[in-house]
């Protein structure tokens, strides 16, 4: 029987043991990491690494680490995508590939809560982020919290990844398509009883009054935080943010959401006088990036666009590759290296749409990014790794020929027409087990009571198009079933077989040399 210890400070962690040009250790406190080190998801998974470092004992030298979250993007998303990515560029589309299609090392990911079979994202990034599995709705703290009880979080503070990162001394950053402050992004450097409490206007009174502070507060301040949090820590706060979600900094007189007055980007900006600020593509675009040392970049009010609305207007916002593209040339200026995740976080928005083509457009923007970001750097030092928070109750179905267009209706083997159902009417390849799309919400279009739409005549490769759903709902649900996971470079070979979610966190921070090999007797 192997007896897993504690492995004294964690964070002698944080000397990057394993990595060149890496700063000396930092002894954190125990008494700061308790919850991390005792919390048995935790110890769980460092005892699955124990069983898996041993292929890999040569392999731990992961200057940087990309982390790329794929919202909502699940193994049907995947192949869809890969399909129709196949087929824009001219091909039957199956046999194509996505960018990380081609990476050496895959396997599954568990994404259950600790309390939910069927997860949200804000527990499942805590997962991926901190090396401890939570709740549905919490970030940042563990399963022991309340949601929307914010003196349950007193004490259940966790340590991201990101944090470890800033405390070696590497630069980190986020990039995403969502708003800065939703559950994703917000997970690596926030702590909150609730993924809703964005800005201030969202807390309950009593939260307020028991002292919690809202997510965009905690972004703006986060340096002073995790100094206060850890003794004898010196760090410079978050090098590149990127994405949507300005209304959360700012207060209803300039145009945002905040209901205390304050203008969290003036106060970004007055705390980091030589970084720079920007709401504009044209801004990113002029931006002398070798000079500059930070950036904070929002790019709308909530969510950035569709990545097929972008397009329409491509002057207007960035795309996912050109968000990493940026964030990528400014955090490789760190010698010690950096940590950078990137979430494609409309995907999910679009699946919970029941659209398929927004969904799908934007996991291949996603598969884009991720190219960009093998080309720019080497396997031999940065560990990237490509998975999902949770899935989507999205199916490809229905027996269509090779090559039939994947957002079409079904066209069966040796036939040019499309299928019809028992009800003599067609259907698409792609479909949702619940959602807007279903019957219910689509009255208008039945062609009896009780039928379903009738798609003769209607373009279901539209943009606009919502697939068929089985159980009518207003927004269509999560999936519970596992995500697929891709990596490359240091430590990928420790990512194979079936894993829960957490162990991600202690794959990357072990190949980073963010925490040490533990230790164990036989």
């Amino acid at each position: 029987m192997r007896l897993y210890l504690r492995f004294g400070l964690l964070l002698g962690v944080i000397a990057g043991v394993g990595c060149s040009k890496t700063p000396p250790p930092l002894h954190l406190s125990s008494p700061l990491l308790e919850n991390t080190l005792t919390n048995p998801w935790y110890q769980q998974a460092q005892g699955q690494l124990l069983d898996k470092t041993a292929y890999a004992q040569a392999h731990r030298n992961a200057k940087n680490i990309i982390l790329f979250v794929g919202d909502g993007m699940g193994v049907s998303t995947i192949t869809a995508a890969r399909i129709l990515d196949g087929q824009q560029k001219g091909m039957p589309g199956e046999e194509n590939n996505l960018s990380f299609d081609r990476f050496p090392f895959s396997g599954l990911v568990k994404t259950y809560n600790v309390d939910a079979q069927t997860p949200d994202s804000a527990g499942t990034m805590t997962a991926i982020i901190s090396g401890v599995k939570t709740n549905i709705g919490l970030l940042g703290v563990d399963e022991n919290t309340r949601r929307g009880d914010c003196s349950s979080a007193t004490g259940k503070a966790l340590v991201s990844l990101l944090e470890l990162a800033e405390i070696a001394g590497k630069a980190t950053g986020l990039v995403s398509t969502a708003r800065v402050t939703h559950a994703t992004p917000a997970a690596t450097y926030a702590k909150s009883a609730d993924r809703n409490w964005e800005d201030n206007s969202t807390l309950p009174q009593q939260a307020i009054s028991a002292g919690c502070e809202d997510i965009a507060s905690q972004l703006i301040g986060f340096e002073k935080s995790l100094e206060a949090r850890f003794a004898n820590v010196d760090v410079d706060g978050i090098d590149v943010v990127m994405g949507g979600g300005r209304r959360h900094f700012l207060p209803a007189s300039d145009g945002g959401q905040r209901t205390d007055g304050r203008n969290l980007l003036a106060e970004w900006q007055q705390q980091y006088p030589a970084a720079r600020y920007l709401d504009s593509k044209a801004a990113l675009n002029a931006l002398d990036l070798a000079a500059t040392e930070k950036l904070f970049a929002l790019f709308s009010g909530s969510h950035m666009q569709y990545e097929l609305e972008r397009r329409d207007e491509p002057d207007n916002e960035p795309s996912l590759r050109e968000m990493t593209e940026a964030a990528l040339a400014l955090l490789s200026k760190n010698e010690q290296g950096f940590f950078l995740m990137v979430e494609a976080g409309r995907i999910d928005h679009g699946h919970h749409a029941g659209n398929a083509s927004k969904a799908l457009h934007d996991t291949i923007a996603l598969s884009e990014a991720v190219a960009l970001a093998v080309e720019q750097t080497s396997p031999e030092d940065t560990l990237i790794v490509v998975t999902a928070d949770h899935s989507h109750v999205f199916t490809i179905a229905g027996y269509p020929r090779r090559g039939n267009p994947i957002l079409g209706k079904v066209v069966s083997v040796g036939s040019n027409t499309p299928s019809t159902a028992a009800d003599g009417l067609p259907y698409t390849t792609l479909a949702y087990a619940n959602g807007p799309g279903s019957e219910y919400f689509s009255a208008q279009e039945q062609t009896a009571a009780g039928s379903r739409r009738d798609l003769h005549g209607v373009d279901t490769q539209d943009r606009g198009f919502q697939q068929d759903a089985l159980v009518p709902l207003s927004s269509e649900t999560h999936g519970g079933e596992d995500v697929a996971v891709y990596a490359i470079g240091p430590g990928a070979a420790l990512l194979s077989g079936t894993n829960e979610q957490n162990f991600l966190f202690h794959v990357m921070a072990y190949a980073s040399g963010l925490l040490p090999q533990p230790a164990y007797v036989e």
